[in-house]
């Protein structure tokens, strides 16, 4: 695991759900972009409603299932490697939105993985 401390840069990249790209969800197409660029990690949430650029709404509603809500793709690093994925990312993201931040990394650990014990249990 690579550490990451002090001023760093969020990228952020908002998708609707039903996008794909080669029949497969774009979501999952950028996150494995941000693995293979070597990233420090991201996260994939799901919006439970949005704004769209064309004013639309898009909720979960009991009478009507949304199939277009948002996904947010969120990552933190180091600025010349979020730079560094940009353009890949602007040919693989034809819409929706992607933001950078300055983000202050106060802790950046991973939960440590419990050993084997010596007795094979």
């Amino acid at each position: 695991m690579r550490g990451i401390e002090g001023e760093q840069v969020l990228l952020r990249i908002v998708l609707s759900e039903s996008r794909t790209r080669d029949g497969q969800p774009l979501f999952r197409r950028v996150l494995e972009l941000l693995r293979a660029e070597g990233l420090a990690g991201a996260t994939v949430l799901k919006g439970i409603a949005g704004l769209g650029q064309r004013g639309d709404i898009h909720t979960v509603d009991i009478e009507v299932i949304s199939q277009d809500l948002p996904i947010a793709i969120e990552a933190v690093d180091r600025p010349e490697r979020i730079a560094g994925v940009l353009p890949k990312l602007g040919l693989l993201v034809s819409d929706g939105s992607v933001t950078l931040e300055r983000a202050r990394v106060i802790r950046y650990a991973d939960a440590p993985r419990p050993r084997p014990s010596s007795n094979g249990r």
